[in-house]
């Protein structure tokens, strides 16, 4: 009896929808991400003191890592390092989340509008944009905080204030080019309202790249709100956030570097996780990168 070989088995290939997700920026970016909301919102609750308890005789202890209490060290006025910085992390992620919720709905809403609608329309929100634009963001939201006063709420609107008109450009764009699509027309001709049509036709094409602009939007916002907290003007100083951190430890940076060093790597590593998740959306959801990538 003639033994018949049988063919190997076929490499496995992952399936196609699958690959653009796989980008190793997507990965570490979406790791990073999901790593800081954790810490957003069990941070807290695993902190080992008080970050606002004060012990001055424990005044900048160095790091003790697994061989003592204080695993980052204490601060200038005895607070621990590592429970400042998870509660931080709590304030970060509010305030980078409230600011893409709010500024991508007004940006994306003025948008889509200005696009669809065109004419004055378009023209009075473009010239609202020019206005707004011409102000450097961070001395925008400086003149608002110190007219508003310290607050997180007066923090959120500050940082808004700016953030929408980039969502609100390159909206308008995409809708100038959609309002003129067939499945617009033909909406148009069964008698649709231009509300319907906005929401329905519209809205639903740019979510993409609005998705890519509110990733990048949330590691601007990081930033900001770190320098505003750094001069003193973000949050009050009750609540501990990396910028009041960086802010308090600048004058013992030369005996105390730990007091700046650790809230700094952590705004450094936040903001290079988001920009990698940005940077990789952007290559998944643009269709021809997709493309490309499938026929690999």
């Amino acid at each position: 009896m003639v033994a018949v070989a049988r063919p190997l088995p076929a490499t496995y290939q992952l399936p196609t929808w699958l690959r653009p997700w796989l980008r190793a920026k997507l990965v570490v970016g979406g790791a990073i991400v999901v790593l800081l909301i954790l810490l957003g919102l069990l941070g807290p609750a695993i902190a080992p003191y008080d970050p606002n308890a004060m012990q001055l005789r424990d005044a900048t202890r160095p790091p003790q890592w697994f061989g003592g209490p204080h695993f980052f060290g204490t601060d200038n006025l005895g607070r621990d390092i590592l429970s400042r910085l998870l509660h931080g992390a709590r304030v970060s992620l509010i305030i980078a989340f409230t600011v893409v919720l709010i500024s991508g709905a007004l940006g994306v809403t003025l948008g889509a509008i200005s696009g669809y609608f065109g004419g004055k329309t378009d023209f009075l929100i473009q010239k609202l944009v020019e206005v707004i634009w011409a102000f450097p963001s961070l001395l925008l939201a400086i003149a608002i905080l110190a007219y508003l006063g310290q607050g997180l709420q007066n923090l959120i609107l500050a940082l808004v204030a700016q953030r929408w008109i980039s969502y609100c450009r390159i909206v308008r764009g995409e809708s100038l080019s959609l309002r003129n699509r067939e499945f617009v027309t033909a909406a148009r001709v069964i008698g649709a309202g231009h509300a319907r049509i906005i929401w329905r036709h519209v809205v639903p094409n740019i979510i993409p790249s609005s998705l890519v602009i509110g990733t990048f939007s949330m590691a601007t916002a990081i930033i900001a709100e770190a320098s505003l907290s750094f001069l003193g003007l973000g949050v009050p100083p009750e609540i501990p956030t990396w910028g009041t951190m960086l802010g308090d430890g600048r004058n013992y940076i030369s005996t105390a570097p730990w007091l700046t060093i650790f809230p700094g790597l952590a705004i450094f590593t936040v903001v290079l996780g988001i920009n990698l998740l940005g940077d990789g959306l952007r290559d998944a959801l643009d269709p021809r990168r997709k493309k490309a990538t499938m026929e690999l």
